[in-house]
């Protein structure tokens, strides 16, 4: 059973790693290491949380 995807109102930045963990049932912790991790390899990691922030509504 999965969920939609919203942000959180109660979030640390933008709610886009905490949304993404509720909505695949995992750790929102996990989805910011794993975040973190991927921002130390080139490429758009960053462009694509913004997009993310953008897109994704807010709950």
């Amino acid at each position: 059973m999965s969920t939609t995807l919203v942000r959180p109102r109660q979030r640390v930045i933008a709610g886009v790693c905490a949304g993404l963990g509720r909505r695949f049932g995992i750790s929102p912790n996990v989805v910011r290491l794993l975040f973190v991790v991927s921002c130390l390899l080139p490429g758009p990691q960053f462009l694509v949380y913004i997009v993310l922030w953008v897109m994704i509504p807010s709950e």
